[in-house]
């Protein structure tokens, strides 16, 4: 892996909310307490490229009072750039989570309606302004998941970017539980979002529902390749298609591969077995941000894939939605020959 750095700043935009989770092997509300951390999915993505030694700006709203800065405090310490970082009226958004255990899968149950994010996001940003010196920005689909006002930002968040010569990353993060509670129309913005991104972590079910077409063949590489035709096909920006391979035996235990398909190939990381999950939250986004990265650095697509999927690895190691290893500790993770204690 070579290592040229191009100077220009990744810009993370999304919505940064507030994680609280019951303690282990309890469900919600039988524990006494709750450990509040921090995430989000940008802002996951933002911690972890800071942790690989990019210079990553982070921008959303949050609320004007002390949870809301000590967010704000929490990825900066990480080394994220938090100058984008406004502070209006409005509530924390928060997410529960309640781990999974065994056969029984993690839980999620969301409470951000009418956080400050939610109410003040469509055009709280100077995007022309804030995509000065900037190389890639990367959005979600979570963030117009979470309403009218979500929606509209992220579009001209997109929008600014094209116009500036601005290389967009998606991840497609289908939320359904946010797009149910109002009347959104996720394909048709989600559509739009994809048309203007150059990499898209997304998979055969995010294009099924974005185009409005299934891939049904019974083979899972077969489906994958002909949804990135497709993809390819109705967006002419997109260059490439991440996407990760779960195969669970487990909570705890599980196995992850990773494939980058390209208009002229596809590109393989051969799977990894993850076993003793500790938490698998943001494990995406780990996975983004490595692939992200190594786009960023000018490495080969093997090279990008391999080094995110590594990193989506070491993430199940540790507890919370961020990804807290820097690029040698994931280099190292990619050639380890064992798991005796470094001294």
């Amino acid at each position: 892996m070579t290592s040229n750095i191009t100077g220009g700043r990744i810009l993370c935009f999304g919505e940064m909310l507030l994680r609280l989770t019951p303690n282990d092997g309890e469900m919600l509300m039988q524990s006494a307490g709750l450990t509040a951390r921090p995430g989000g999915a940008e802002a996951n993505v933002a911690v972890s490229l800071a942790q690989f030694g990019a210079p990553v700006s982070m921008a959303t709203i949050l609320p004007d009072n002390a949870l809301g800065r000590a967010a704000r405090d929490e990825i900066r310490k990480h080394g994220v750039d938090t100058a984008p970082v406004r502070f209006l009226p409005g509530r924390m958004g928060l997410y529960f989570l309640t781990p999974g255990a065994v056969r029984r899968p993690s839980e999620v149950l969301y409470d951000r309606a009418g956080s400050a994010f939610v109410q003040h996001v469509d055009g709280a940003f100077d995007w022309p302004a804030l995509l000065e010196g900037v190389e890639w920005l990367h959005v979600s689909g979570v963030t117009p998941a979470t309403g009218p006002s979500g929606s509209a930002a992220a579009l001209s968040a997109m929008k600014a970017a094209r116009a500036a010569g601005v290389k967009v990353s998606y991840d497609g993060n289908f939320r359904a539980k946010l797009w149910d509670q109002w009347d959104g129309e996720p394909a048709e913005v989600l559509g739009a979002m994809l048309y203007a991104s150059n990499l898209a972590f997304a998979d055969d079910r995010d294009f099924a529902m974005v185009l409005g077409r299934s891939f049904d063949h019974a083979d899972p590489q077969a489906r994958r390749r002909a949804a990135a035709a497709a993809a390819f096909e109705a967006f002419p920006s997109l260059q490439r298609i991440c996407c990760t391979l779960r195969v669970n035996d487990s909570v705890q235990d599980q196995t992850l591969s990773a494939v980058m398909l390209t208009r002229d190939g596809e590109h393989h990381a051969p799977a990894i077995a993850l076993s003793g999950v500790v938490d698998r939250v943001g494990g995406g986004d780990a996975f983004a941000s490595g692939v992200l990265h190594g786009l960023w650095r000018g490495w080969s697509n093997d090279d990008a894939l391999a080094f995110g999927l590594a990193a989506a690895g070491l993430k199940h190691s540790v507890a919370g939605d961020f990804n807290l290893f820097d690029e040698a500790q994931v280099r190292a993770a990619m050639v380890a020959e064992g798991f005796d204690i470094r001294r």
